[in-house]
């Protein structure tokens, strides 16, 4: 049986969308809740597995919404008790990382940020443009296939060189300011 989930990090390897990704965040997300469900307000699947047709590294993201960002502090150890290591921002501000596996073996994605901050607007809007857009979905797995056999073994530089796309389709789908 293929591997289903699960990435060395800093490999870039993108597999075909697979059904079994959003079975696998609910379960996650249970596992989750039962640890720091006390704090989450909302918890989604975002992220490429999140988003049919998207061809993906086997990694689960998952968002988790909080009243407060400082309550982040009282995740970690919970999180950390699951299996997860914390890895401060990751180069985000705005919220607190967590990844699950081991070095060889990335499993989960943990995103953990206020609800309806800019990291958790942006996450929700590009995983739901994407949904809608079928064209922006081969336009995106283009772009990862090139990026993916040009940086297979330096996932900081694909993951980079996405950003001015994703960028494109957040600004194109944010709700205009009257």
């Amino acid at each position: 049986m293929p591997k289903v989930i699960g990435l060395a990090r800093k490999k870039v390897q993108l597999l075909p969308y697979n059904p079994a990704w959003p079975k696998l965040y609910q379960a996650e997300a249970k596992i989750i809740c039962s640890a720091i469900g006390q704090y989450i307000l909302d918890i989604q699947h975002v992220g490429s597995t999140a988003i049919p047709g998207v061809k993906a590294k086997p990694i689960i993201d998952i968002a988790i919404g909080l009243a407060h960002f400082k309550q982040a502090k009282k995740c970690i150890k919970p999180l950390q008790q699951l299996g997860y290591e914390y890895k401060y921002n990751a180069g985000v501000r705005g919220q607190r990382f967590f990844a699950k596996g081991s070095e060889s073996n990335r499993t989960h994605y943990i995103h953990l940020t206020k609800l309806n901050s800019r990291v958790w607007k942006d996450c929700l809007l590009f995983r739901d443009y994407l949904r809608k857009h079928k064209e922006a979905v081969k336009e995106y797995n283009q772009l990862k296939q090139i990026l993916a056999k040009k940086y297979k073994t330096n996932r900081p530089f694909y993951t980079a060189q996405k950003s001015s796309f994703i960028k494109s389709i957040i600004k194109t789908s944010a709700p205009t300011k009257k």
